[in-house]
């Protein structure tokens, strides 16, 4: 298959929408929010320099619309209003460094203390911080939210995938190998998550207590996983730049398809929008690619800024895609 490079304004005759999802079903990066779709993707750009761009990192949409980063190194979290083109920042207990954050219905930021082996509960409203010490310590890296509240993150070099319930505080750690990286639960509740250096994919239905694998294949570096609205999971395949689709039911892989080559070869962020549509990039590139599984054709956004370092990005309930340079500091959209 050949993947196209498209000019912005050109972008949307390729891409419209097929279907719309249905809001009980969050999907797309199980960031609580219901990712929507543009009728049509013009190709648009905005970017925002964030105020300390301190490896800031994966951005998490709020129930209000508004958008929350990561601010590793600096050791805080942002907020930016897209109605005010402004920021908030809070810092954070020392040490956290936060990796990802999700937020929750009533608007509460949860995040992994990466460097203090945390999780992380803000309330933006009093500013105030409560951090919940995870049983065997570690990297908390990446996290999201179930339909019942429950936030699962992963800990890499910790060798772990975890369970949070917000309202006990307790945790269930379930034992991994091969450096759980990103993750993703399916319309079943099932938990899947990428084994990064283990070239796999590992699966827990924490209701039946099942647990099991499958294999990606050899140099395929799984790094991050979505959910697309008819039940599909999506996997970035950093190792070998291919995107890939899982059948959750099936539990195999059923198809992957080579990242075009304006697209870069080392894929990192993936989501999907209502429609359907993959977005992932590769990280070498400053560029955005958008697949259609309908047509299998690809297009391919570029970015204005340059090293931008993509690692994380979301859907928003409006469709439009948010993504956070982590090497030039810039907060972008793509609409």
């Amino acid at each position: 298959m050949r993947g196209l490079r498209l000019r912005p304004r050109l972008f949307g005759t390729l891409m419209t929408v097929l279907c719309a999802a249905s809001s009980a079903w969050a999907g797309g990066s199980n960031y609580g929010i219901s990712p929507g779709a543009l009728p049509q993707i013009a190709g648009k750009v905005s970017e925002w320099p964030v105020p300390t761009p301190e490896f800031a990192r994966d951005p998490a949409p709020a129930p209000d619309g508004s958008i929350y980063i990561a601010v590793m190194h600096g050791n805080r979290i942002a907020r930016f209003d897209p109605g005010e083109q402004a920021f908030s920042e809070w810092p954070l207990p020392e040490n956290a460094h936060p990796h990802g954050l999700v937020v929750d219905a009533q608007g509460i930021v949860w995040y992994t203390g990466n460097g203090n082996g945390t999780i992380g509960r803000l309330d933006p409203v009093s500013g105030k911080v409560r951090e919940y010490r995870t049983p065997s310590g570690g990297d908390p890296h990446t996290i999201v939210i179930a339909e019942d509240g429950a936030l699962w993150f992963t800990v890499q070099h910790g060798q772990r995938v975890a369970r949070l319930d917000p309202a006990s505080g307790q945790f269930t750690e379930y034992p991994s190998s091969g450096n759980p990286y990103g993750l993703a639960i399916d319309a079943q509740g099932v938990v899947w998550f990428c084994r990064l250096r283990g070239d796999k994919l590992g699966w827990i239905d924490s209701k039946s207590g099942q647990a099991g694998e499958i294999d990606t294949g050899p140099g395929s570096a799984p790094r991050r996983i979505a959910a697309a609205p008819n039940g599909d999971l999506w996997v970035a395949y950093y190792g070998n730049g291919k995107l890939a689709r899982l059948d959750p039911r099936a539990k195999r892989i059923v198809q992957t398809w080579d990242l075009p080559r304006e697209g870069g070869r080392q894929a990192y962020a993936v989501t999907v929008d209502a429609a359907g549509r993959v977005w992932v990039n590769g990280i070498d590139t400053d560029t955005v690619s958008v697949f259609d599984p309908a047509s299998e054709r690809f297009g391919v956004i570029p970015l204005p800024s340059r090293n931008v370092g993509i690692r994380k990005a979301i859907i928003d309930a409006q469709g439009r895609y948010w993504y956070m340079g982590s090497h030039n500091g810039r907060l972008g959209r793509v609409e």
